[in-house]
This record gives C-alpha cells, structure tokens and sequence, in this order.
C-alpha cells in the first residue's frame, strides 16, 4: 500500500536529491518533481504488507539539443536512501492532463499516456499548480521547437523548382490539457510561480513544526482486557503554547511599558521645546524694538 512516508524536513531537498542521482547520469535536467499518491490505490497482495514507498512524478529534458522532454517516476522505499526509476515516457507519449476542477485549487490530476492512465494527488494544491505550469510551457516550447525544425522527409517538386514538397508521415498527438485553471495555461505568469513556491514551503514549514503523533504499543491493555490510555500527544503541546502565550503576552506587556514611557518623554521634550520656543520669541520682540 502506497503512503506519504518522506519526511518533510527532507522535502526541499528531494528535488535536488533525484536530479544528481537520476537525471544526471543521463545527462538530463530536472525541471520539476512533484511527491504524489494514487487516489484509487492498487491492491497488490504480493507485496509484503507494510512496506511504505514515496513516489515521485518528475519533468525532465535532455541537455543536448533539440532538447527532448521526459516523465518519468521515481519511487523511495522507507528506510532507504536509494532511489529507483520505476516508469519512463517521452512527452509525445503523453495524450492528455486533467486538471480535474477548472474553477479552483485541487491536489488531484490525471495522465494519460499512450497505454496507461493514472489518477494522482499532489501533497498540496500549489504543488499540483506548480507542476501543471511547467508542464505545459514545456510542452508549447517543445512543440514550438518541433514545428520549426526542417522534416527530414522533405523532397523538391521536379514541377515547382525552388518550392519544397514535403512528406506527410503519421501525425503525432499533441498534448492536450484538459479542466485545467487558464492562470496555469494561456494567463500563467512568473508570480504565480513564485507564490506556489511560497505556498509550498509555508505548507512545509507547517507540517515540520507539527508534532509527531505518538503510536500506542503493541499488544498493551488487550491481555487484562482493558483500554490502556495512552498520554495525549496533545497535552505537551497545550502545555507548551500555553509558555508561548504567556511569554508573548509578557513581552507586550514590557513593550507596551516602554512605549508609555516613550510617549511621557515625547511630551516632557514637546513642552519643553514650546516653552524655550516662547522664550525666544519674547527676546526677539524684545531687542528688535
């Protein structure tokens, strides 16, 4: 059974972690990898139960030109830190992306490639953002690329000289995407991609400071047949924001102690001014007469 075992102060770093073991060698470039799950999770009984895995859905393209685009997906079993390229499609291979919910921000998608169809869920909606993003503008510049490239089956009409004939070969399908949001597509700009980045790391930096929720041992309270209670994971946390809250109101109670006496110096030094103001408005009257 496939779960969201990486832990998320390891996150930020995944990305660069399966660039320089997976797509270097191959003399590739990481553009984007997103840590995913299936939504209808297979049943697979072979496995052996327990035995978690990370799965990564990665946009790669090759350095050499004309650049070629990449999807491939990685997996990270739990307690190794070997990765493993499990699938690999050429973005010609990809028929469609749903972005499920055209009018607002979900974590689903689909992909469908040429014999496989997969249902996904993004660890956030910026991330399924973010992902969706740069998958099309990869694709429009693929394309684009593609289009203005010569057709090596091109002949010369011994009719028209000078004109170029060219040989129509079986027509590649193009990508298409589908229930997609038009601000990841036709209205993407560079600061949506900045604010899914954000969101992606304040999601992160929620998710690293939650405590982790403590497990019940095996087997305790069953033999006496009773409920044992275990300590609420809660309780440590109530007791700490408590400290918080009481550190915090103190300190904006001496900041706010500070400021009063600010303020009764500010008026101290106000009417002090007015009168040495009025003093030397009395000595000019007085000797310029």
């Amino acid at each position: 059974m496939q779960q969201d075992s990486t832990p998320n102060s390891s996150r930020m770093s995944m990305q660069s972690t399966i660039n320089r073991d997976i797509f270097v060698p191959l003399d590739q470039k990481l553009l984007v990898a997103i840590e995913v799950k299936r939504r209808n999770r297979r049943k697979l009984p072979f496995l052996s139960a327990g035995r978690k895995y990370a799965t990564f859905i990665c946009l790669s393209a090759t350095n050499k030109l004309p650049a070629q685009l990449f999807i491939t997906k990685v997996k990270q079993f739990e307690g190794s830190p070997r990765l493993s390229k499990t699938s690999h499609w050429t973005i010609e291979q990809l028929r469609q992306v749903d972005g499920i919910n055209p009018n607002k921000d979900c974590p689903e998608f689909d992909l469908a490639f040429e014999r496989t169809f997969d249902q996904w869920v993004a660890g956030s909606e910026a991330e399924k953002c973010m992902f969706i993003q740069i998958l099309y503008q990869a694709c429009q510049n693929y394309w684009m690329c593609k289009d203005g490239q010569t057709n090596p089956g091109e002949v010369k009409d011994p009719q028209k000289p000078g004109k170029v004939e060219a040989r129509k070969g079986p027509a590649v399908p193009r990508t298409s995407f589908i229930n997609c949001q038009s601000k990841l597509m036709e209205d993407a700009c560079s600061m949506n991609m900045v604010i899914y980045r954000c969101k992606i790391f304040l999601n992160q930096m929620k998710s690293a400071m939650r405590p982790p929720p403590q497990r019940r041992p095996a087997g305790q309270g069953k033999s006496a047949g009773v409920k044992s209670r275990t300590p609420s994971p809660a309780r440590p946390a109530r007791g700490s924001m408590k400290k918080a809250v009481r550190r915090a109101s103190q300190a904006l109670g001496e900041r706010g102690d500070r400021l009063w006496r600010a303020e009764d110096k500010t008026a101290h030094m106000k009417d002090s001014a007015k009168r040495f103001s009025d003093s030397a408005h009395k000595l000019a009257l007085k000797y310029s007469c």
